[in-house]
């Protein structure tokens, strides 16, 4: 189970070398203005320049910040820096953020390289940072990210439920695990549709965790997490393109475990259950087809116009299995749809809640920890996309209605509890462009901002 180096972050601030913050107007010491000028160092954003001391060392490095400091932008020092230990000079709040920022650029998914090179940098924590908080943050962003990164051979239904059981026993959880025709014993019909096409040793599952449940005078939280752990598509099957990156697809899964740990780790005083739908939606002669028509858990029949529309009949069991918990809140994770990329890129996931209270929470609880969400519509005028003359709802909305984000949503709002509130995140999880510290591969999305709007509500004060 991933977790960051603990020797990234040091108390020892012995021999560390400043890190500079520096805009286009800041003055620059008089020992280094001339180094800076040679190399047309001005403060841009980006812009990193490492002065010598004139013994072979470094003095000092500058950071252009740009116009205003964005912490988040440290995150591209590990990827930058040479070997050594840092100190970021900024203000308190500032440099507290880019620590942060700097743990989250330190992330590098090496498993399959001959020679790993984890431990480049080191940092200095700044004054007056909880490095244990920190840190386990950042460590729930790289579980995250190393389950999405890994390939699917290596991520399937029985190792996310061995990193669930991980998780459970760290923190003294209930698990139960409910596996193959299980399922249909159990009532889980749409997952075991989905997943029944797989091998036999990938068998689909729905795992659940349980912590602090005896405690009935605690608010009740639920995590959902759709954890395809590969999507071919199913018959109506994808191009190669389009199949590539499908390992991501369990990217929900990750992003509802590596919360529920953190929620757990923190001791906030709520009731937990996380719930993960983990299938693979592969072809065989067994494979669920278009046309055909699912049961779910909660009564309603689901007419199959696209098998590659898979994630909601999972996330359908599951949620339903949430409500019958009566939570007070829910929160669901999801990659969901290509639609959601449409409309706002792989950067910004969109958030849908038909609760204006939980949707200003996470919105400012966003802005507040840079981990960006936009809101979007529950559309009631295209309800009618997902009717189906067959069934109760079809999986695939008509094509009038266009919105497939919206219209996806609007699937699991008929599956999502009524006590409460409930939100869904159609998360990418996936950085398609390399970058310093923003490597091409799996990313965290709306799991700080979730996590920070968590401890606003529930943390005690």
């Amino acid at each position: 189970m991933s977790t960051l180096h603990p020797d990234l972050l040091t108390r020892d601030a012995e021999g560390a070398i400043p890190v500079r913050f520096v805009g286009p107007d800041a003055a620059i010491d008089a020992s280094l203005r001339g180094w800076a000028e040679a190399n047309g160092f001005k403060g841009k954003s980006g812009q990193l320049l490492v002065a010598p001391d004139g013994q072979g060392g470094i003095a000092a490095v500058l950071a252009g910040v740009g116009e205003r400091f964005d912490p988040m932008s440290a995150r591209a020092l590990p990827a930058k820096l040479p070997p050594g230990l840092y100190r970021l000079e900024a203000e308190p709040e500032d440099a507290r953020a880019a620590a942060l920022a700097f743990l989250l650029g330190a992330y590098v998914f090496d498993r399959y390289k001959a020679r790993p090179d984890r431990d480049r940098v080191r940092l200095v924590a700044p004054e007056g940072l909880d490095v244990e908080a920190t840190q386990r943050i950042a460590s729930a962003c790289a579980l995250a990210r190393e389950m999405i990164d890994t390939p699917a051979a290596d991520m399937g239904p029985l190792q996310i439920e061995t990193i669930a059981r991980e998780i459970a026993a760290a923190s003294g959880a209930s698990i139960s695990v409910i596996t193959g025709d299980a399922l249909l014993d159990e009532n889980y019909p749409a997952v075991h549709a989905v997943g029944r096409a797989a091998a036999p040793h990938r068998a689909p599952r729905v795992i659940e965790i349980g912590w602090n449940l005896d405690r009935a005078d605690l608010p009740l939280v639920a995590l959902v997490g759709k954890g395809v752990v590969f999507d071919s598509g199913g018959l109506d099957i994808k191009p190669a393109a389009g199949m590539r990156n499908m390992k991501k697809d369990m990217g929900g899964s990750a992003h509802a475990l590596a919360l529920g740990r953190l929620v757990m780790q923190a001791g906030l005083p709520v009731r937990l259950v996380v719930l993960v739908a983990a299938v693979e939606n592969a072809i065989s002669a067994d494979a669920f087809r278009p046309g055909d028509i699912l049961n779910s858990r909660k009564g309603l029949t689901i007419e199959i116009g696209n098998t590659d529309a898979e994630g909601r009949l999972i996330l359908a069991d599951i949620l339903t299995r949430a409500g019958e918990h009566s939570p007070d809140l829910t929160l669901d994770f999801a990659t969901l749809t290509g639609a959601a990329r449409v409309a706002l890129g792989p950067e910004l996931p969109p958030l849908y809640t038909d609760d204006e209270a939980l949707a200003d929470d996470l919105l400012d609880a966003a802005r507040a920890v840079a981990d960006p969400l936009w809101r979007m519509p529950l559309w009631p005028g295209y309800r009618a996309s997902i009717d189906s003359e067959l069934a109760d709802v079809r999986n695939d909305s008509a094509g009038w209605a266009q919105a497939g984000s919206v219209t996806a949503a609007l699937f699991l709002q008929k599956f999502a509890p009524t006590t409460g509130s409930w939100a869904h995140m159609d998360i990418f999880a996936w950085k398609p462009r390399a970058r310093p510290g923003w490597p091409e591969g799996g990313e965290a999305q709306a799991l700080r901002a979730c996590f920070e709007m968590l401890k606003r509500r529930f943390a005690p004060r």
